[in-house]
């Protein structure tokens, strides 16, 4: 009989990147995914957090399968869906290495562009004052209106923040744990972290990565929801810039490198989750 059970996991000194995954219904999408990122990886101690965030297909019973034959996989789950954000910031929180990169879980960012998106920050010669790099999507495989819709939310984004980039919708992104746990937690907040960075005193890199179709599913978010809540995100996002009181720079020392899940820095409100493996009994 196959169970699922909560589990505790011990962390490892040795881990230098923790990869999170948010899945919501991505039964076909994940292993292909996972198979790339341990591809491209190999060479790396390294850790893959797969975040389901409340999927309703059998998206949880592979990366449990996953996780069965490779200990670097790490199952994570949010009874009802939360949302990317949500996602993202549970698998921050459980990660153990002091670098994250992240994609999105559909097989549209291609696990080969992670080298480019790591190296500014796991270099030998990385600056301590970078704290994101940030993919930006080149020929993307979306559908026109979705491409249009972006292109306009992406311009006026621009406008308003000046956060200096022309895709912060990609899911590629690498950043330092610590840094991205100091960031004010919002809904959709996945989609600012170039400005949000930035508005602490953090450089941000910008790295074009390629772009791949959907290999299943649909997506997440309608045009219009998407406008909507962007509207709204915005105007949060722009107030709280101005009240940042300015940072000119930034030091990182070994120790701040060092967070490790159940810190300070960790006590802040997430979606109620809970880490799986899986007993063969």
């Amino acid at each position: 009989m196959v169970q699922s059970q909560p589990v505790l996991v011990a962390a490892s000194n040795l881990q230098r990147l923790s990869v999170v995954v948010p899945l919501r219904n991505e039964e076909e999408a994940v292993s292909p995914l996972v198979e790339g990122i341990v591809s491209v990886l190999g060479h790396l101690a390294f850790e893959i957090l797969l975040v389901d965030d409340g999927s309703t297909d059998r998206t949880q019973e592979i990366c449990l399968a996953l996780a069965a034959k490779d200990r670097r996989i790490r199952v994570l789950t949010h009874p009802i869906a939360a949302g990317q954000s949500a996602a993202l910031h549970s698998g921050v929180r459980a990660a153990f290495a002091p670098i994250v990169a992240t994609l999105d879980g559909d097989g549209q960012n291609p696990p080969e562009n992670l080298p480019r998106l790591i190296a500014p920050l796991m270099a030998p010669d990385a600056s301590p004052a970078c704290g994101l790099v940030a993919g930006q999507r080149v020929g993307r495989k979306d559908s026109l209106s979705k491409r249009l819709a972006s292109r306009f939310a992406n311009w006026l984004r621009a406008l308003v923040l000046r956060d200096g980039t022309r895709d912060t919708g990609c899911g590629l992104k690498a950043f330092r744990r610590d840094a991205y746990l100091a960031l004010p937690y919002f809904n959709h907040m996945h989609r600012y972290l170039p400005a949000l960075f930035a508005r602490d005193g953090w450089q941000v890199q910008l790295v074009d990565v390629t772009h791949a179709p959907r290999r299943s599913g649909r997506s997440k978010y309608g045009n219009l929801d998407r406008a909507l809540a962007g509207i709204v995100d915005l105007a949060g996002v722009a107030w709280l810039i101005r009240r940042r009181k300015k940072i000119q720079a930034v030091t990182v020392s070994p120790e701040a490198m060092a967070v490790s899940p159940g810190s300070v820095a960790d006590k802040r409100p997430a979606p109620r989750v809970q880490e799986l493996t899986r007993r063969i009994s």
